[in-house]
């Protein structure tokens, strides 16, 4: 291996080690085949991050980036570019290994060919309705198609004729000619091509009649040479008819396929189709908001590319599927964003303070840590006055037995500044609400601690009143509120959380973020890890996401054993 990261001998890593060992493959070859027809979710990161970091990790290795698009109604450029964009961010390069389905339409349909005069593919008109009624069920064989033995000569015309356009959608297909009552439902003489009358994004109008996802990928496989196909455990029933077809075409390979356990995570959905009906339905702004499990959407949450691939590696690969708990995918963006996010200061439910003994026309320049464990990113300067903004549930009025925040009468300290105390409390006269707080403070506290000796339990965070920045910040929380949403009869939309997003217009944060960077990650003082938004946040108007909070529940799970 040589990879930088310590990676677990899973079963597949130890199938490609033992093949390795005795010479089976002198170059290990996988690859990451989506379909361009959506965006990524996590559950491709795990698969991401399984064929490339294999390729990653052996000398003797590489990866293929593929596109397997073989349905133009539902493919787009945007999803190709789209996916390119995720796999380079989580940190992963097929360098000169990009490849599409739609590359080998040729070759693909010249080995439909092959299997029509070996006898084993026959044209069928029966309708889609019929071809179900003939395929049986589980319980059931099924029946031959009366087109079946259609002799070889005729089914070559008809199929070439589809191709030249002749029929319209959905009158004839191309079957496999395997076995009706084979216990497998994908071994009943499965479709290999449909007509469809639709533009491709990359072949234009070349194509009429498009081959089916089960027939191209292990064609497509066998022509990049690839050794080991990975991929979850929903297609293991799909492997027979991987190898019957590469068994039956004069391919240059025959890959192995592996199945692990896809990546099941509490209080999320990964299907696409249930993630679109979120978008469509308006529960979330679109396929990039952060609440959503898509790449583009935790990537604008600021959960970062080395979080995701600690996290891969964390839950492993398995044979039998498991639900992950989402408190780890939390705890491994902590993790990150500890060691490498700036320290700073904001405030997002302001209460003005006023420090009455403090000279009017005096600012001072306090000097803060950006990271209190690593000198190295250095400090910078907080400016300090009369008045300041604190959080206001760092205040209570009538404090409870175990809060050590301020309150009146007692002393706290300011983060980075000075010793206040609470005078006098300033309420709205029709409300009653606290409006505004004086205090005092003792000059001699400056940088956290006091001549005299005399302690204080509480240290609070603030941002000076006159410098200020106004910003937007939005918090995030789980999008649903059951741990697993798809479990039951009940519409998975139901359990959507109503408080999964609550934007708070009157934060104010220090004025070195005036014109942080789209993108940027800070861990606000007390509060939790945040983003600045790639899409909305303006220079002197910054938006912020909160990224996670920063109470780690998985460590204390763990720590109970």
């Amino acid at each position: 291996m040589t990879s930088d990261e310590t990676q677990s001998q899973d079963f597949i890593r130890t199938i490609i080690a033992d093949d390795l060992a005795i010479g089976k493959h002198e170059q290990i070859v996988t690859r990451f085949p989506p379909e361009p027809n959506g965006y990524l979710h996590i559950g491709h990161a795990k698969s991401i991050c399984l064929n490339f970091g294999i390729a990653k990790e052996n000398t003797k290795a590489r990866c293929h980036l593929r596109f397997d698009d073989t349905n133009p109604t539902k493919e787009e450029q945007e999803y190709v570019e789209s996916i390119k964009d995720n796999v380079r961010w989580l940190g992963f390069d097929w360098g000169e290994h990009l490849y599409f389905a739609s590359d080998y339409f040729e070759q693909i349909y010249q080995y439909a060919e092959h299997l029509i005069t070996t006898g084993k593919a026959y044209v069928c008109d029966l309708s889609a309705e019929d071809t179900r009624a003939y395929r049986g069920t589980l319980t059931e064989p099924g029946k031959n198609s009366p087109y079946r033995d259609r002799p070889v000569a005729e089914n070559l015309d008809l199929f070439r004729r589809m191709q030249a356009g002749e029929f319209p959608d959905g009158t004839r297909v191309l079957r496999a000619k395997i076995d009706m009552a084979s216990g497998n439902m994908n071994m009943r003489d499965p479709v290999l091509y449909r007509i469809l009358h639709a533009s491709h994004h990359r072949t234009g109008d070349t194509w009429c009649i498009y081959p089916m996802y089960d027939y191209t990928h292990p064609i497509s496989d066998a022509l990049e040479g690839i050794t080991h196909s990975l991929c979850t455990l929903e297609f293991a029933d799909h492997r027979p008819l991987y190898d019957w077809t590469l068994d039956n075409l004069p391919t240059p390979c025959h890959p192995r396929q592996i199945e692990f356990a896809r990546l099941n995570l509490s209080y999320t959905v990964v299907s696409k189709r249930k993630l679109l009906q979120l978008v469509n339905d308006g529960h979330v702004s679109g396929w990039d908001d952060p609440r959503m499990p898509t790449l583009s959407g935790i990537r604008r949450r600021g959960y970062t590319p080395a979080a995701l691939r600690s996290f891969c590696d964390k839950i492993g690969v398995a044979k039998k599927d498991s639900m992950v708990d989402v408190a780890l995918l939390e705890h491994c963006v902590r993790d990150d964003l500890n060691e490498t996010a700036v320290r700073v200061m904001g405030v997002l439910a302001p209460l003005k303070v006023v420090i009455t003994n403090y000279p009017e026309d005096r600012t001072e320049n306090l000097t803060a840590q950006n990271h209190p464990q690593k000198p190295e990113l250095g400090e910078r300067a907080v400016p300090f006055g009369r008045e300041v903004y604190i959080e206001r549930e760092d205040f209570m009025e009538e404090p409870a037995k175990k809060f050590f925040r301020l309150a009146p009468g007692r002393e706290v300290r300011l983060r980075y500044a000075y010793f206040i105390k609470c005078e006098k409390v300033i309420k709205d006269e029709i409300s009653g609400e606290i409006i505004e707080l004086h205090c005092t403070y003792d000059p001699a506290t400056l940088g956290g601690s006091a001549p005299d000796g005399r302690k204080v339990k509480g240290t609070i965070h603030w941002v000076s009143a006159a410098h200020g920045v106004p910003a937007e910040v939005r918090l995030y929380d789980r999008l649903f509120t059951e741990e697993n949403p798809d479990a039951g009869e009940a519409d998975f939309k139901t359990f959507v959380n109503p408080e999964s997003l609550l934007v708070l217009n009157n934060c104010l944060v220090e004025p070195s973020l005036a014109n942080a960077q789209p993108g940027s990650h800070y861990q606000f003082e007390r509060q939790g890890y945040f983003c600045v938004d790639i899409l909305d946040s303006q220079d002197g108007k910054p938006v912020f996401n909160r990224t996670v909070t920063l109470r780690d529940t998985w460590e204390k799970e763990k720590a109970k054993g």
